[in-house]
């Protein structure tokens, strides 16, 4: 048995860096049955995949299905769902504005045990080039992060026996 069913991925649009994360990781736990998603801390309306970051995608031959940007909301709470976060801000807001409802909150960097729990590098509005160098960096911290999702659920199994 699995210790999360759901790995959710927020940024702060829903439109580049969640998206890029939520397609790497797809394609790490192909045969794991996880659930990957990403949701934005601020969402207008329902947007597509920025074309910046659609394109690096395709560059490493992901991509993702129809996505539209959506909010988060306190209905992401789940004790089998891991959120994790692209900044350290953005899980403070968090934690300060659901309070008592946070569970399985981290940073990626920090869930992710990097030794420097550095912020993923918003490429917004920057050239193709800013984007590619933000798929790298999450594409590094992916790698690390389907280890410690296997390892634990690996432990989560012998403990339940």
């Amino acid at each position: 048995m699995k210790k999360y069913d759901k790995v959710l991925f927020v940024s702060h649009s829903d439109t580049c860096r969640g998206p890029m994360a939520e397609a790497i990781l797809q394609h790490k736990l192909l045969l794991e049955d996880i659930l990957v998603d990403s949701k934005g801390m601020i969402v207008l309306f329902p947007e597509p995949v920025n074309p910046k970051a659609r394109d690096v995608l395709v560059q490493h031959n992901l991509e993702l299905e129809e996505h539209e940007a959506v909010q988060f909301s306190a209905d992401d709470f789940d004790e089998r769902t891991l959120i994790l976060t692209m900044e350290k801000t953005q899980k403070e807001k968090i934690q300060e504005e659901y309070g008592e409802q946070v569970r399985n909150l981290y940073t990626i960097s920090e869930y992710s045990k990097m030794e420097d729990e550095e912020d993923i590098y918003d490429p917004h509005g920057k050239a193709l080039e800013e984007y590619g160098h933000c798929f790298d960096v999450l594409e590094i911290i992916i790698s690390k992060l389907t280890n410690v999702l296997l390892q634990e659920d690996e432990e989560h199994d012998s403990s339940s026996m």
